[in-house]
Parts: structure tokens; sequence; C-alpha cells
């Protein structure tokens, strides 16, 4: 438990219905006690402590400056004691009117009384240093805030239940009981002879650990963009439709589109979803040589972002042959992942095939033709996007045990180690040596859940939590 108290307001900026006003600590309820006035049933008031009040009910009351006539704000108060609490700790929760000024005075006179300021993601912080929750869920908190999907919403809700933990747990446990082996054979050769069977220990970490962990790994690599977002960069030379395309996908007029070419001078982005992943997709201006200053910087600022880009949309027009510059975006885009988009083809009129514009070379990477104009194969294309940049996702996202980046690093560096065990087990290596590679594949996934955490890596996951989480 955490000695000081903190306070912190838990809803966002600007005027609302309701705002609430977290408080979690040893002082939570004394400080209630003192700026709180329950109003009772009929007409009158009645302030009783609010340590008698029963927890998780909703109380209806004025928050008041003590040793005054002033009011601050009429509110529901609730009580929530520890240990049954989001933080482990004594919790009050005030709710009341979401003006600004309304707010930050009730907070400033919880201050007053001997609060302090939580800092951004402490609420959630305490929750995991009292044993509530394990790291994995603190960071799924974080992922659940920030979801922009309902499959990114689905695999948050999953890691916050635990499903994450437990496969780690699973893991982990197999690790241990090789490990308990090892040693018993290392600490009473007498005793333990025969203990430690290395090729049963070879076939259990074969199937329970090493297969999993690769398993982890590789979901990460296939599915992470449903938690983080794929980012579309549409690029192409004037005047092949990249504007309409944009428009098209995101079934609005978002860029401006003319015939004349270069209409888009700078980058235009516009969120999006396709198949429960959340897109940014972003307009460009037409990649061409130029005098122009003001296209200069446009054409710049495109193939700074297309190097950040998860995908490029490069954008062909069915209405003419290809010139230099496609031949020249082609090469520039070689080794990006990168979709290959016929637009226009609505002036094709059926005389020829919609790729027989395509050099052969280029017909062995994906190929969509579309009309921004129609919306003829733009459904086909986002298909095309998903697969391209993601693959065939595995399971439903209800289901899904979804890593993040630490988890992934932190699993390879496991998965070295228990490369060294197998290498180790195959090889004959003296049982010591096992048993510390042993040890520390342990170590790295205690890592993941926060078993053996380090303030740097507390720092960084909670430092992107808003200030009331």
């Amino acid at each position: 438990m955490q000695a000081e108290t903190i306070a912190a307001i838990a809803t966002p900026p600007g005027r609302g219905g309701i705002g609430i006003i977290k408080v979690s600590g040893p002082l939570s309820i004394p400080i209630a006690e003192k700026i709180f006035r329950r109003n009772a049933a009929g007409s009158g008031s009645e302030s009783g402590p609010v340590g008698k009040l029963k927890t998780y009910r909703l109380y209806y009351g004025r928050i008041v400056v003590p040793d005054s006539t002033i009011t601050l704000d009429e509110v529901l108060l609730a009580v929530m004691k520890a240990p049954r609490s989001y933080t482990r700790e004594d919790v009050v929760e005030i709710q009341g009117h979401a003006g600004p000024a309304a707010l930050k005075s009730i907070l400033a006179l919880i201050l007053e009384q001997g609060a302090r300021l939580a800092e951004p993601g402490e609420f959630t912080r305490r929750a995991f240093l009292n044993g509530r929750i394990d790291l994995t869920q603190a960071e799924a908190v974080a992922d659940i805030i920030n979801a922009r999907t309902d499959a990114a919403l689905l695999v948050a809700a999953n890691q916050v239940s635990g499903r994450l933990a437990t496969a780690i747990e699973r893991i982990k446990t197999t690790l241990v009981a090789v490990l308990a082996e090892i040693e018993a054979e290392i600490d009473f050769p007498e005793d333990a002879q025969g203990a430690f069977d290395r090729q049963r220990a070879a076939d259990l970490l074969g199937s329970r650990v090493v297969s999993p962990v690769k398993d982890l790994i590789e979901r990460y690599a296939r599915e992470h963009l449903i938690r983080d977002g794929l980012r579309i960069i549409i690029v192409g030379r004037p005047n092949v439709g990249k504007s309409s395309l944009l428009n098209c996908l995101v079934n609005k007029d978002r860029a401006i589109v003319t015939a004349t070419p270069g209409t888009t001078r700078d980058l235009i982005e516009e969120e999006l979803q396709i198949q429960g992943i959340p897109v940014t997709a972003i307009d460009t201006a037409g990649l061409h040589v130029t005098d122009d200053p003001i296209e200069k910087i446009g054409i710049a600022r495109a193939e700074e972002r297309m190097d950040n880009a998860d995908l490029v949309l490069f954008v062909l027009d069915a209405g003419g042959p290809l010139t230099g510059e496609d031949f020249r975006i082609r090469t520039r885009i070689a080794d990006k992942n990168s979709i290959v988009v016929l637009n226009k083809i609505d002036l094709l009129n059926g005389q020829r095939s919609d790729n027989a514009v395509l050099p052969i070379r280029w017909q062995n990477q994906p190929f969509a033709a579309v009309s921004a104009l129609t919306g003829q194969g733009i459904p086909s294309l986002k298909k095309l996007i998903v697969r391209t940049a993601v693959g065939e996702m595995g399971g439903r996202a209800e289901h899904a045990v979804l890593p993040n980046l630490r988890h992934e690093m932190a699993l390879r560096s496991c998965l070295q180690f228990l490369d060294a065990v197998c290498s180790g087990i195959q090889d004959d290596a003296p049982a010591e040596l096992i048993a510390m590679d042993l040890g520390e594949s342990i170590r790295w996934l205690d890592r993941i859940t926060g078993t053996e955490p380090s303030v740097d890596v507390l720092d960084q996951i909670f430092s992107q939590f808003c200030i009331g989480k």
C-alpha cells in the first residue's frame, strides 16, 4: 500500500453531463468526511461519517468547503474500501457536473485537504504494485482506452481478463518443473539419480514451451496491426486519381479533386477501418520532376512518409500508357510492401483486360483494378490491403491472445535461452549450464507479467496513461 493519497479528474476535459474525480489512498475517506454532506431521502441533510456508508453504492449529497456555508456542487459519491477496489486501497469516487470550473474546484479542495495530484497512470500503477493486476493487464487497460476498432477492443478485453498472463504462466510452469528436476540432480546427485531424463525434458520443452513461445511471436508479427493500426500511403504521378481513391476508401469528400494536375500539394490523412483494423490513409502530392517550390516540399514530405508506411498503394491510370514517372516511382518503392492499383478502369470500356497495361515483371505482385469514380473494385481492394499487410489472421479477435512489442521482444530473448537449453540437452552439456539458461528463460517470462519489474519499464508503460487512470 502507498502512504500518499492521490486524486485526479478521471473524465476528459470539457463540458458534459457527468465528470468524475477519483481519490485513492489512506486519506481518501477522511477527506471525503470533511467535504461531503449527504442529503437524506427527505428534505434535510445528514452529515454522518462517510466511512459508515456502505461500499459500492452511490450516495447523493453536496461538496462543501469545510467551516463555511459554500457549496461547490451537487454530487454522487461512492466509497470502495481496501482491498476491494481498483487500486486495493481505500477509494472515493465523486460524480459531479462536468463543467471545467466545477471539477477543478472540487479537485483543488481535495488537494488542500492532504491529497496530491496523481501522475499519469498512477491509479493503474498502484493496482499493479498492490497485486490486483499483472503488467500485461495494466498495459491492456491502456489498450482499451486507445482501441479504435471493435477487434482491438476485444483483444484488449481478453488481456485485461488475464488471458495472455495465463498463457505465459502455463509456459513458465513447465519450465519451473524441468528446472526443479535439474536442480535436484545437481544438489542431490545420489538421491536424485535419473530424475532428470534429458530426452523427456527435450520433448516436454519442445511441445509445451518452445512451440507456444514461437506461436506468440508469430501472432505478434501477423496480427499486431489489430492493435497498432496500419499506415497506408497513396502514391503516383499527378492526376492518376490518388485523391479520388482516398475519398472512395473513406467514403467522403476528404480531398479536393479537380482535373488539374498537382491539385494536392500537401499530405492529407484520414482514419478508417478495414475488417476491424484501424487504418490511417495518406494522400500525397503527385510524384514527378518539377520546378515549383511548393510542389517540391509536398513531394519531399510524401517520400519521407513513404519510408515509414506499412503499405504503399501505387496508383496507375488505366486511361493511358505508362510513363517514365510511373517507372521511376516503381523503382523508388521496389523494396516496399506495396499494391499496384490500376485506377479509372471505367475508361477501358471492356476493350482490354485490366492488367494489360502492366509490364510482365509487375504482374507478380499484389494488384487491384478499381474505379474511384464508380466504386468498382474498392471492396476487393480493401480485402487485398488486409491480406497483403497482415496475411490470413488466425482465430477470432474475441479469443485472441495478442502480445505487444514489449512482450514480443521478451519472448524472443526467452527463445534464445530456450534454444541454448535444447542444444545443451542434445550435446549432453553439464546440468549446471542447462539450469542457468532455463533460469534466464524464466526471468524473461517474468518480465512480461511484471514479476521482476524494472523501474524504467514501469515508468515507460504508465507514462502513456492519462492522469485519471
